[in-house]
């Protein structure tokens, strides 16, 4: 049964099969009948096909264009290495293993490559099938080149398809609302009814997880690395700003020191926003920071000069504030990368900004040395991939099938990243092909040698099956589309109504390998490795919970006399040499592991719900690392400005075992108990208060306001 699809998803597929249809018409029509060539015109056919129809490329008119001229010469290559390698069976199967695996596996490099990939793997397909034919060559690649050129043309022209809003848009309209909600808070004005709602919605918006992949920021360049980073600190600090504003008192608290840093907050935000929309000179964090500085002194002074200590609630909500004000300095540093082009940002630990220095080559060979790994998602899938195609072409050249493109074809097109998703595939595409081929079938033996009337039903064939295809379901999809290569067919030369069977017996056994393949390589898709990288992750970050709170609390003199920490330069803060020598492996570490788990947590909402009910909130385990992380670059060197040069036993004493908690609650975590965390208190005893020195409260506030972030996040997992 068709499948009803929404009004704008059905007009966007009718829109592209005008174009792909015009595309694919005007390149082959001329070329076969005018110009007698028709090699030419079967590769001015399938170009605009295997690169607009059945390669998702992602983006607007304008995108997608740019992607087929960036794909043209590759395509042009992989054709030519095809026509090479059809020499013999031996050289085709080693050819399609390479290039299945290196297309494939660069979809690590962003959403362009891996759109274009199935489409690139397909032009080599094409060409490495006898008969073996070297002199076609120059033929091939001509048409090749006015397939691609047309195509170009089309989505430019004919029905262009409408931009998607940027990323860049986005994130300005996310910072303009929290440059709202921050400007409310500084004037002591009461949350609005609905706020912290629209503050996290505002947030979920920008996860990349949910966005279009034409907007996601997830190239290996520097922009895409700066924008994504810009975009997890915005989406920190709409949930900082939310949570403010769900813990307000009814009645405003007078706060003076946090006034003017909420103020600057609210400026930066909106002045980020007017930068990612190319209204203003891009600035650097170097004024924020210089906010932090006098925030934190007027906090230390608010704090000794006092004559009783400022009570905990208010603290609380300086601490809050601070840690706004380290998400927009981290936004706003990133912006500087990713708008300004800046290669150093001062103030900030290199770490942080990793991505800025490095050459674009360097940055490129990170992300894909990065992702040669078994626990990459990315690899996983090309490597599932390079196994069908080159099984599919040792059956295609040991069994002689006259037509084994559609074998390859249908492994590529077929195969989903997990055993049950391809399953329900195949079996749609075998009801679809049959259906097909019979009606194929009967077509040829009713119409015969009559080329005239498959010329003047191709084209309505290719409309109705390139807009119905896509919304119609994958039975749809190949039966329509089986009628299309019939009647193309029968236009290059003699055929008979088993051409219609040859295909459906090319289709069935390029099911029967790609389900052999989902059954065999990771039949569970990105499920099992997303659990076991993210318990890999919690383990490895576990550790930094304690190690930051050291850093931040030195030892007291008489239990740490032997150890000495460095001491900040004026004007500049630093983290304690033994924090920084022994902690920098273990932040990039779970900083690379990070990244793995976010493409396989993005590829989990890609695949069918229904393995998902029972999971873990992924999210809140996700921000459990990165809250970690970001701690562990941050309270060292707010400490190294704020706190005294003594620290009381008690103070320390709490805020170790308070970390040492929370860290085997991390731990526990790994394991995903099906009852959830149950994370021990760790809010500063209040008999500890009056026991303490007024400048150490702020920091061990600091402690006690990350610890309980923490805590949330991992009482949410099980939600």
């Amino acid at each position: 049964m068709l499948q009803r699809a929404s009004s704008p998803e059905g007009v966007q597929a009718a829109r592209r099969a005008v174009r792909i249809t015009v595309a694919s018409s005007a390149g082959f029509y001329p070329v076969l009948y005018a110009l007698n060539e028709p090699v030419v015109a079967l590769y001015a056919l399938f170009t605009p096909i295997l690169l607009g129809i059945l390669s998702p490329l992602p983006g607007s008119g304008g995108d997608r264009a740019r992607v087929v001229v960036r794909s043209l010469p590759a395509a042009m290559a992989l054709t030519a290495l095809g026509t090479a390698l059809a020499v013999a069976t031996a050289s085709a199967v080693a050819g399609m293993v390479l290039v299945g695996f290196a297309v494939s596996f660069a979809a690590a490099c962003g959403p362009g490559p891996a759109g274009a990939a199935p489409g690139l793997q397909l032009f080599y397909i094409l060409a490495c099938f006898p008969p073996y034919l070297p002199d076609t060559l120059p033929e091939r690649l001509a048409g090749v080149l006015v397939g691609g050129a047309l195509l170009v043309l089309c989505e430019l022209l004919v029905l262009p398809a409408p931009a998607e809003v940027a990323y860049r848009e986005r994130l300005a309209s996310a910072l303009q609302l929290a440059a709202r909600a921050a400007a409310a808070s500084a004037r002591g004005a009461a949350a609005e009814p609905g706020r912290a709602v629209e503050l996290r919605a505002a947030g979920q918006a920008l996860r990349l997880s949910r966005l279009p992949p034409a907007v996601r920021p997830t190239g290996a360049q520097r922009t895409d690395r700066a924008l994504a980073h810009t975009g997890g600190a915005t989406r920190r600090l709409l949930d900082q700003l939310a949570r403010a504003t769900e813990e307000a008192a009814p009645v405003p608290v007078r706060d003076p020191v946090s006034a003017p840093l909420l103020k600057a907050i609210a400026a930066e935000c909106a002045a980020m926003a007017e930068n990612l929309r190319g209204r203003r000179p891009v600035a650097g964090p170097e004024a924020l920071q210089e906010m932090v500085e006098q925030f934190l002194a007027a906090r230390g002074r608010a704090a000794s000069g006092a004559r009783e200590p400022p009570s905990l609630a208010l603290l609380r909500r300086q601490s809050a504030v601070l840690a706004e004000a380290a998400s927009v300095v981290t936004a706003r540093a990133a912006v500087c990368v990713a708008l300004g082009g800046r290669r150093r940002v001062y103030g900030l630990p290199s770490e942080q900004l990793w991505y800025a220095r490095p050459p674009a080559l360097v940055l490129w060979l990170r992300r894909l040395t990065g992702n040669l790994t078994l626990h990459s998602v990315v690899f996983q899938n090309a490597v599932r991939i390079t196994i069908g195609l080159g099984l599919a072409r040792v059956v295609v050249g040991s069994l002689d099938l006259s037509h084994g493109f559609w074998v390859l074809l249908a492994v590529l097109t077929l195969a989903r990243t997990t055993a049950g998703a391809t399953w329900s595939a195949v079996r749609l595409a075998v009801i679809g092909t049959f259906a097909g081929a019979l009606t194929a079938g009967a077509l040829i033996l009713g119409a015969g040698e009559a080329t005239g009337l498959y010329a003047v039903l191709q084209i309505p064939l290719m409309l109705l099956a390139f807009s119905v295809g896509p919304v119609g379901g994958l039975a749809w999809a190949q039966g329509l589309f089986t009628l299309v290569v019939s009647t193309a067919f029968a236009q290059l030369g003699p055929v008979t109504w088993r051409l219609g069977e040859a295909r459906a017996v090319d289709v069935l056994t390029g099911c029967c390998i790609g389900l052999l393949c989902g059954v065999v390589a990771w039949p569970a898709g990105s499920a099992v490795e997303l659990r076991r990288g993210v318990a890999r992750l919690l383990t490895e970050v576990a550790p930094l919970v304690p190690a930051t709170v050291a850093a931040t609390l030195p030892a007291p003199a008489a239990e740490g006399a032997g150890t000495r920490t460095q001491q900040p330069s004026e004007g500049k803060t630093c983290k304690p040499r033994a924090y920084k020598d022994s902690s920098w492996q273990a932040l990039w570490q779970a900083r690379h592991r990070l990244r793995l788990a976010e493409a396989a947590y993005a590829q989990y909402h890609s695949e069918p719900q229904g393995h998902h009910e029972a999971a873990p909130d992924w999210t809140a385990v996700l921000n459990c690392v990165i809250h970690t992380l970001v701690a562990a670059n941050w309270l060292p060197r707010i400490a190294a400005r704020d706190l005294p040069g003594a620290v009381p036993g008690a103070a320390t004493s709490w805020a170790r075992e308070a970390a040492e908690s929370t860290a085997a609650a991390v731990n526990r975590a790994a394991d995903f108990p099906p009852g959830g965390i149950q994370v021990p208190p760790v809010r500063i005893p209040y008999a500890m208060e009056s026991l303490l020195t007024c400048p150490v409260l702020p920091v061990l506030v600091d402690i006690e306001n990350w610890l309980l972030t923490l805590r949330a996040d991992l009482e949410a997992i099980a939600d």
